[in-house]
């Protein structure tokens, strides 16, 4: 399983047990998997013991992930925040802007749409339309 980062596809250099949600330990540092559906108040409380969130993507066209990794960084998580299952290329931007440090996809997936695809997004900073919007105003 491919890892995506801005410079492009890495072996996943993990080395930690993700744990459900549900089954968050009492202790830390931990790694946690979160769902789509999931409460995030019990994640929320113990931001602080949490090293690394692994954030679902059941379906490219179930974008509540998004809405958790923004929720996370704006609760002030610093820990490495990946996306996980189906996300395409075409959301790479959507989910580095969201707070994703990296995108984790399976191998049918980076064979379907290989790393040339991805990088063509990698520049997720300077294509946001909002930055667009600026230059026309300013020229």
């Amino acid at each position: 399983m491919p890892i995506i980062r801005d410079d492009g596809f890495h072996a996943d250099d993990l080395d930690a047990r993700f744990v459900p949600l549900a089954e968050l330990p009492a202790n830390g540092p931990v790694a946690v998997d979160v769902g789509p559906a999931d409460d995030l108040d019990a994640l929320l409380d113990r931001l602080a013991c949490i090293t690394v969130v692994r954030v679902a993507f059941p379906s490219f066209s179930d974008g509540r992930g998004f809405t958790i990794a923004r929720v996370l960084r704006r609760a002030g998580f610093e820990g490495r925040l990946r996306a996980a299952g189906h996300v395409i290329a075409d959301q790479y931007a959507m989910a580095r802007r969201s707070g994703f440090d990296e995108v984790e996809i399976d191998d049918a997936l980076a064979a379907r749409q290989p790393e040339p695809q991805w990088l063509a997004r990698a520049d997720w900073q300077a294509h946001d339309y909002q930055a667009r919007l600026g230059r026309r105003r300013a020229g």
